[in-house]
């Protein structure tokens, strides 16, 4: 039980990677706050463990962000883990992509993990460890076509936390970001039908046709991208700082 007694904090935990890594925080021992914009899908999760706590809070709205940390903080301490998970993945051609398009995925991916992360490093006495960690994309090392905003947003965490471990370099804070490939959860199986009717296609070739974007061709599964987070937090990860892990079947 490593992180018993720890507090940690995983934005978009209501579903997907994020619900993942809280439910193994939780079983690691940590108090888990997790936060998002739907109540509903936040209290069915925590309502899998004890040691998982619902905030509602989103991370487009500074206020939001800000004043939801500092009182979870209150509640359960510190928080010494935060993994910066909730955001968009919107695509469409560039030329037709609107400035509203844009602003929305800029101010969830990136402007919305600027907020979290400063929001739960204010709550950290001097000298406390921590670990902060974004959730990024294979989209973050490389250019994905018809999601230009995506791209850019998953560069730019990856920038953040290279600029963050420069900054924090003696303190006992380490900054990093996962890159997963296509991961099998509903933001990917979303995407299934309108693959089917794109290419005339069943089920499993629409599946085909998103894992041919991981090296190996196969979806990810949720626990390979929490057993990174699951390292990274652990106390032998403590001089892994300012890195891009890449989950995506083979080399980028």
């Amino acid at each position: 039980m490593e992180h018993a007694g720890k507090h940690a904090l995983v934005t978009g935990g209501g579903s997907g990677i994020g619900a993942g890594i809280a439910r193994a925080l939780a079983d690691a021992g940590a108090q888990v706050t997790i936060t998002g914009r739907r109540a509903d899908k936040l209290t069915e999760v925590a309502g899998t463990h004890p040691n998982l706590h619902a905030l509602v809070m989103d991370v487009n709205n500074e206020a939001s962000v800000r004043d939801g940390i500092k009182t979870v903080s209150g509640v359960r301490g510190p928080i010494q883990i935060c993994v910066a998970n909730a955001g968009i993945a919107e695509g469409g051609p560039f030329a037709t992509t609107t400035l509203a398009d844009w602003r929305r995925t800029m101010t969830t991916n990136l402007d919305g993990v600027f907020l979290t992360f400063q929001s739960a490093m204010a709550t950290l006495p001097a000298d406390m460890p921590a670990r902060m960690i974004v959730i990024s994309s294979i989209a973050g090392v490389r250019g994905l076509k018809n999601a230009v905003p995506y791209t850019v947003t998953k560069h730019g965490v990856i920038g953040l936390i290279r600029g963050l471990s420069e900054e924090y370099m003696r303190a006992p804070i380490t900054f990093n970001a996962v890159c997963p490939g296509y991961v099998d959860t509903d933001i990917v199986r979303n995407q299934i039908p309108g693959l089917m009717r794109r290419f005339d296609t069943d089920e499993a070739g629409a599946v085909a046709i998103i894992a041919k974007g991981n090296r190996h061709r196969r979806l990810l599964e949720v626990d390979e991208t929490t057993s990174a987070i699951m390292w990274l937090c652990s106390d032998g990860a403590r001089s892994i700082d300012g890195q891009t892990i890449q989950i995506s079947g083979g080399q980028i």
